[in-house]
């Protein structure tokens, strides 16, 4: 996103950050909490929602929500417990609501949910296909996604090996799911406390997100959906190899005009801010840009996937990141694809490759 684009969207906290296992308020009730991540994006934002539930004996119950949990690792189990000690105000966790089920997501859901035996609120998409990638023995990597990206273009051994050795990151960073849960689908109102958090599904980064939207607060808390400075992933797995999840991606996105422009956006990466419709037109600009470039390219040479990742990845990328931008670089071409504007076949050396019309032999 250029600077100019920057600037279109506003800051109401400015560079106000929570510190490390702290928390800062910034709604009625609603505290924001900041983990460190061992990645390229080092850093979640988590939500601490105040609570008030009637449990099955009819007794009301003081205490919390969470909303997300961060990744299952011995700092960020660190800084939850500092948070029990200093921001709860005595008060338990009375339910975890995981937006999706990517391991910076639901990575301790499973923990906080034993520790104050609490509910886990998901999609049944995302909790089924977690429960799934907990037991794959490739767990998105092994030797089916190291011949997934082979086919796809991308044959450098270094990296082969490095998705072979993947075989257990999935589970490396998810805590065990628990065996019940509370389903959420798109539509439903969650009661947070007496306010109404309306459940918004998404598709194309996960199987079945869920922002939640405040009306009386005009409050989104957008999970990985509306980002302010970057683009959630949108990729193609091994484990659906013909999918079209840039499609569903960006339909997903439209419907965030229903929300008014002045919504202020909590977001899972990045500050929060308010400028929504600014951010989500400036997310679909950037995602057909892209597909144009593809498109132009695609008319000087049949394309793979490993192709054009210098026309969608200005930076150099480490192996880490090279497994997004596969599934990501893939997801355009299958826009392309699905909508015609590009056919595909198997080239000489076993690799698929993309063309546009006039290039299919």
């Amino acid at each position: 996103m250029t600077s100019s684009q920057q600037s279109t969207l506003h800051y109401p906290l400015g560079d106000t950050l929570p510190g490390p296992a702290q928390t800062l308020e910034v709604a009625p009730g609603l505290k924001w909490i900041r983990m460190t991540l061992p990645f390229a994006l080092d850093h979640i934002n988590l939500w601490l929602l105040r609570d008030r539930q009637t449990d099955r004996h009819g007794l009301v119950r003081e205490g919390w929500t969470v909303i997300d949990c961060c990744v299952n690792r011995t700092e960020a189990r660190e800084q939850w417990e500092q948070i029990f000690a200093s921001a709860l105000e005595g008060l338990p966790i009375l339910r975890v609501i995981v937006t999706h089920m990517h391991p910076d997501h639901i990575g301790l859901a499973g923990w906080l949910c034993h520790q104050w035996n609490a509910p886990l609120w998901i999609s049944a998409t995302d909790y089924n296909v977690a429960r799934v990638a907990m037991k794959d023995r490739d767990g998105f990597g092994g030797e089916s996604g190291a011949d997934f990206y082979s086919l796809h273009g991308q044959r450098d051994e270094e990296f082969l090996l490095h998705v072979r050795g993947r075989g257990s990151y999935y589970s490396s960073l998810v805590a065990p799911i628990p065996d019940i849960y509370h389903r959420i689908m798109d539509g439903d109102e969650i009661d947070i406390n007496g306010r109404t958090w309306q459940c918004i599904a998404g598709y194309g980064h996960a199987p079945e997100h869920m922002a939640l939207y405040c009306p009386e607060l005009e409050t989104l808390i957008s999970g990985d959906m509306v980002l302010p400075r970057i683009s959630a992933n949108v990729s193609v797995h091994s484990s659906e190899p013909e999918a079209n999840p840039l499609q569903l991606f960006l339909t997903s996105l439209k419907r965030y005009f229903a929300l008014p422009q002045n919504t202020f956006v909590l977001p899972s990466h990045g500050k929060p801010f308010t400028g929504l419709h600014t951010r989500v037109q400036q997310l679909l600009d950037h995602h057909h840009e892209r597909l144009n470039d593809i498109m132009q390219a695609s008319r000087q040479q049949g394309l793979s996937a490993a192709d054009i990742l210098p026309i969608l990845f200005k930076r150099q990328l480490d192996t880490h990141q090279m497994t997004f931008a596969m599934g990501e670089a893939l997801a355009h071409l299958h826009y392309l694809w699905f909508s015609r504007q590009l056919t595909r076949r198997l080239d000489e050396n076993g690799i698929l490759r993309f063309y546009a019309p006039n290039m299919q032999k």
